[in-house]
């Protein structure tokens, strides 16, 4: 009984953990939305907001591994690439796809790959400015 217990709460830890983890993680499509002190941002359909990175200026991905990890890309499902819509409300600006060195589709603003931060909760943003990293305002 004591072993069926400790393995429910590791269980239970465990999807606490993927949870919080779960939470920075941008869901497509984009959308914007207002977080105080930051006024409108871009952000997932799940209200995380989206960040640039200055090192990709080149328009080419470079935030892979750990880096992606801490700073997960805006993924487009294969089954919706056609769906990438040529602007959101708000934003101005170009929205197109580039391929991931793990194969995967990001979506990209002007051709900068957009990322969420894995810190942050919907509709919060905790790293502007840091390293680089900047919100995208709408």
């Amino acid at each position: 009984m004591r072993a069926l217990r400790v393995t429910v709460a590791l269980a239970l830890a465990a999807l606490a953990v993927a949870a919080v983890a779960a939470a920075g993680v941008p869901t497509f499509p984009a959308k914007t939305i207002k977080v105080k002190g930051f006024g409108t941002v871009l952000a997932g359909a799940n209200r995380v907001p989206l960040y640039t990175w200055a090192r990709e200026r080149d328009h080419k991905v470079h935030c892979t591994g750990a880096c992606a990890r801490a700073w997960p890309p805006l993924l487009v499902p294969a089954s919706e690439t056609a769906m990438v819509h040529p602007h959101v409300s708000g934003v101005m600006g170009t929205f197109a796809i580039v391929h991931r060195p793990d194969g995967k589709t990001q979506l990209t603003l002007n051709g900068m790959p957009l990322y969420s931060f894995s810190g942050d909760a919907p509709g919060q943003v905790k790293c502007d400015g840091v390293d680089g990293w900047h919100v995208v305002h709408a």
